[in-house]
């Protein structure tokens, strides 16, 4: 142990493992408000005796704000089982280099396509697949981090990897191509011409809309690139007379839209490719999941 980490108050600890602690429990839960109102429940614990006998600051916090998000990800379960439409994760709108966003980055894999996939799998074994896979904690402390044995965990981990497996995309971001296709993305949709927005797409591309039952988008994910073309052009002209503007800003660690109408926020658009080819739209137009970007954002 270093004189730094011999000498840090509890709130400088706190502080500097704060961006693993948020990302661990924003990929547990999807939502930004609810991984925020985890971390700070495990800093009202650190500084109330926790960091007293914790003899490994990192693995006590990393232990409660892992038992936590299980037990929050139970509970909202049920509620995405009553969602209107399908449930996309809240996005995050990464703003400067020091945001919580960009520290995210470094830890692995934010994608809105890698976090779809994490909810394939149950709680426990998304924790172990996570602490395991993404943030690189053996065996052994991970066991203890999710209260399992360590032969347990293992077994977890097998059947988490056997879930994602066979579906798992590709995740790796290639940033160039990501944002000339996104370019031509919006081009084409601009258009109004689905014949353009389907020369980008894959064959089997997807496209998936939330707004939770308080705005309009689709109710159940666009499936094939001839129907998510004609549905993607159809949009925009849909909004033809209405003040539109396109903004690129980083989504989830990649370049993505940030979609303004009349001034105010109106969607948040990522896209996910493989071989080249937009294989996934998505598009979070529900407003519970854009408060944070109207808050921060300046039209």
């Amino acid at each position: 142990m270093d004189m730094d980490t011999l000498t840090a108050t509890p709130l400088d600890t706190f502080v500097r493992l704060r961006p693993r602690l948020f990302g661990i429990a924003y990929r547990m839960l999807g939502i930004r408000a609810d991984a925020e109102d985890i971390v700070q429940e495990a800093w009202l614990r650190w500084q109330n005796g926790g960091s007293d006998g914790a003899h490994t600051p990192e693995a006590w916090l990393v232990t409660v704000v892992t038992r936590l998000s299980i037990d929050r990800l139970r509970g909202a379960q049920a509620e995405r089982e009553r969602y209107v439409g399908p449930w996309l994760p809240e996005p995050l709108v990464e703003e400067t280099a020091d945001s919580p966003e960009s520290a995210l980055e470094a830890a692995g894999d934010i994608s809105t396509a890698f976090l779809l996939m994490l909810e394939r799998l149950a709680p426990e074994e998304r924790a172990v697949f996570l602490l395991h896979q993404v943030f690189d904690f053996d065996h052994a402390e991970v066991a203890a981090m999710v209260g399992k044995t360590e032969s347990a965990c293992r077994k977890v981990l097998q059947r988490a990897r056997e879930r994602v497996r066979a579906e798992r995309p590709r995740f790796a971001v290639n940033r160039e191509l990501h944002l000339e296709l996104l370019g031509r993305f919006v081009q084409a949709s601009r258009s109004g011409d689905p014949a353009r927005v389907q020369a980008l797409l894959a064959a089997d591309a997807t496209y998936a809309g939330d707004g939770g039952g308080k705005v309009k988008t689709t109710v159940r994910c666009v499936v094939g690139a001839d129907r998510v073309g004609r549905l993607v052009a159809g949009i925009e002209r849909k909004w033809s007379g209405i003040d539109t503007r396109h903004d690129i800003v980083m989504v989830n660690g990649a370049p993505g839209l940030l979609t303004w109408r009349n001034g105010v926020p109106d969607a948040i658009t990522s896209i996910h490719i493989e071989d080249g080819c937009i294989a996934a739209i998505y598009v979070v137009r529900n407003p519970d999941k854009l408060g944070s970007v109207a808050g921060k954002c300046v039209s």
